[in-house]
């Protein structure tokens, strides 16, 4: 961190190493829950860390919902878990108002029902599986950190983040997310099947007893202090181009893309992309116990941060190119 006065960096010193013994803490309390998926649980605390959402895409029983209400309970956040299905209803997440009477009054009046989505934590279980009225009803809160229902603004609580997971593999009955959704994350986690080692450690684990949620670390206002230290660190120009410069190239109307990005994609990443690129690294460079970020922080996370933000064109599904290998493409081709 490019502080002149040592008594500064003295100071900046002292707040990193304070937050990465709490970083510590948080990483130890899930590895007890979940086993292996280190890469994962590191890209779901960027994203928490840094106050955003994200996307969680893995088949069924690699611990999705048991990872997020590990992170949930170490953070000692309120938690809610919708399960989205075909018939879920716009105010079954946000709230509804129904008559009601109040003490003070003699008459019945309209009453504010809260919905699950006034937690601190969200999670939107399949999310693909609510029709798209359903699906939008997240976007206002996601987007605003605050609800309207019949006229009135409802402001959620800080820290407010939405993880929602996909199932890949099943897709009959299911209603793609909408980009302007889609682009509302700032990661899309793909998350593996575990090692031969990793899944015989997990058998015992689970077999052996009931899964106890790891103790709260700290509280609210330690974690907004957290927050807020992210979003403090200094970027040098040089970083904040390199992931405008990516971002960039994957348009194919820029003059910055190159015959493959034109070939085969139809949409590029937003300014939101080239955004999030450079708050996640500032995550990632603290969280390695460094004060600034670098381009390599910005190239480790590309791939999440940019593969649900790149449309491909019906060229690109005929020769099985997808937005996964056009982000790969970006991060080999694009120099610092």
């Amino acid at each position: 961190m490019a502080i002149d006065q040592s008594a500064g960096t003295a100071v900046a010193e002292d707040r990193v190493e304070m937050f990465l013994q709490r970083v510590r803490d948080i990483r130890a309390s899930l590895h007890q829950v979940v086993v292996g998926q280190d890469e994962t649980i590191d890209e779901l605390l960027v994203c928490a860390l840094t106050g955003s959402h994200a996307l969680l895409v893995g088949v069924p029983g690699l611990a999705k919902t048991l990872m997020v209400k590990a992170l949930a309970a170490a953070f000692d956040w309120k938690f809610a878990r919708i399960q989205f299905t075909p018939d879920l209803m716009p105010s079954d997440i946000t709230g509804y108002e129904l008559l009601g009477r109040s003490q003070d009054e003699d008459g019945p009046r309209l009453v504010f029902r809260r919905g699950p989505v006034f937690a601190n934590l969200v999670l939107a279980d399949e999310i693909n599986r609510a029709a798209p009225k359903t699906q939008s009803a997240l976007l206002e809160a996601m987007a605003e950190r605050h609800v309207t229902i019949g006229g009135e603004t409802y402001m959620l609580e800080e820290p407010f983040l939405v993880v929602a997971t996909q199932n890949p593999i099943e897709q009959e009955g299911t209603y793609p997310l909408p980009e302007a959704q889609l682009d509302r994350f700032m990661m899309e986690i793909r998350i593996g099947y575990p090692s031969p080692q990793q899944e015989e450690e997990i058998v015992m684990k689970t077999t052996s007893g009931a899964t106890r949620m790891p103790r709260p670390s700290f509280d609210r206002e330690a974690f907004l202090e957290l927050r807020n230290l992210v979003w403090a660190v200094p970027v040098a120009p040089n970083v904040a181009s390199f992931a405008v410069r990516i971002c960039g190239s994957s348009r194919p109307e820029d003059p910055r893309a190159d015959q493959f990005v034109k070939d085969y994609v139809s949409y590029g990443a937003g300014p939101r992309g080239s955004q999030n690129l450079v708050l996640a690294a500032k995550a990632r460079a603290l969280l390695e116990g460094r004060t600034a970020p670098t381009v390599d922080d910005v190239r480790k996370l590309a791939l999440p941060v940019l593969r649900h933000r790149i449309i491909v064109n019906h060229r690109a599904i005929g020769d099985s190119i997808n937005s996964q290998r056009v982000a790969q493409h970006l991060m080999d081709k694009v120099s610092a």
